[in-house]
């Protein structure tokens, strides 16, 4: 377990340490975007997302698709030579039956771990069908979303309070609203709804929803490392709905502070998108309630 969750902490600082956010991703430039997704087109989640996109990136891949060089042969394709494969991560978990020494009794010792299997992306495989294949895809225009179906289906049952004014961007767990600026403030719609998405994704650790601290394992980096899994959850609903993933200005400064939280502990990352996973889960979950009013 240790040694996969340094490999992938360990590219993913590096990352960081050049200035990429590994989870940032302009998906109009590079092909459909959206989530990484196995041979048979379901998605990968939590911590393989940051990951698949920064081996990506660091490879100029454009496919979303990844596949065993097994899965490979039996759709008909043929990995090249000389290509290289990468790990796809899986978490699980296991429980050891043994006896208390104190009270003879016989207890259940949770035991977790991290497995891996490598695979290939499919621009590194010749003779698939076509859909593995990246299409290219044509600018939205300025504040104009061609998804826009796709954003109010998500976000139009969340019994949210947003409000709408001034030129900032923030959840306030003390009045438990959203604030956000104004449609017209934004470069285009589809970056308005990114934002949307980042401060619901905070909006979903308050008391009484998904209940999220970080105590003292993070200690005064617990408010960083919250905009962390903020900003995973964002490019994870982001991928969902085909938008480009854009860090808010201030955001940037937090850049330091991951470094050190990463450098210090090799699983944070591996919380945090678990975590991320959970708040999107949350919020999809509402996708097919029944209508909430909501106030303004």
């Amino acid at each position: 377990m240790n040694s996969i969750a340094e490999d992938v902490t360990k590219l993913l600082l590096q990352k960081l340490e050049q200035g990429i956010v590994p989870w940032k991703r302009p998906w109009s430039l590079t092909g459909e975007g959206g989530r990484p997704l196995r041979h048979e087109g379901t998605p990968y989640t939590g911590i393989n997302c940051p990951w698949l996109w920064s081996i990506a990136d660091s490879r100029g891949y454009k496919s979303r698709y990844w596949m065993t060089k097994r899965q490979a042969e039996e759709l008909g394709g043929r990995v090249r030579k000389g290509a290289e494969a990468t790990i796809s991560i899986y978490a699980s978990s296991f429980r050891k039956q043994g006896k208390s020494l104190l009270t003879g009794e016989t207890t259940a010792q949770l035991i977790r771990f991290l497995r891996s299997y490598l695979v290939y992306n499919a621009d590194e495989i010749d003779g698939l069908p076509a859909w593995y294949y990246p299409r290219p895809v044509a600018p939205t225009p300025t504040l104009l979303s061609l998804r826009q179906e796709a954003i109010d289906a998500f976000f139009e049952q969340i019994p949210s309070v947003v409000r709408y004014g001034g030129s900032e961007a923030y959840f306030s767990p003390l009045s438990d609203h959203i604030q956000m600026p104004k449609l017209a403030h934004f470069a285009s719609a589809d970056l308005f709804a990114s934002t949307l998405a980042h401060e619901h994704v905070h909006w979903t650790g308050a008391r009484g929803r998904l209940d999220r601290t970080f105590g003292k394992r993070f200690g005064d980096k617990a408010y960083a490392f919250e905009e962390l899994v903020a900003c995973l959850g964002q490019s994870f609903i982001c991928a969902e709905l085909g938008l480009p993933t854009e860090l808010h200005d201030n955001h940037a400064s937090y850049l330091g502070t991951w470094i050190r939280v990463l450098k210090d502990d090799k699983a944070a990352v591996f919380l945090a998108s678990t975590k991320a996973e959970q708040a999107v889960r949350y919020l999809q979950a509402y996708a097919s309630a029944t209508p909430v009013a909501k106030a303004a």
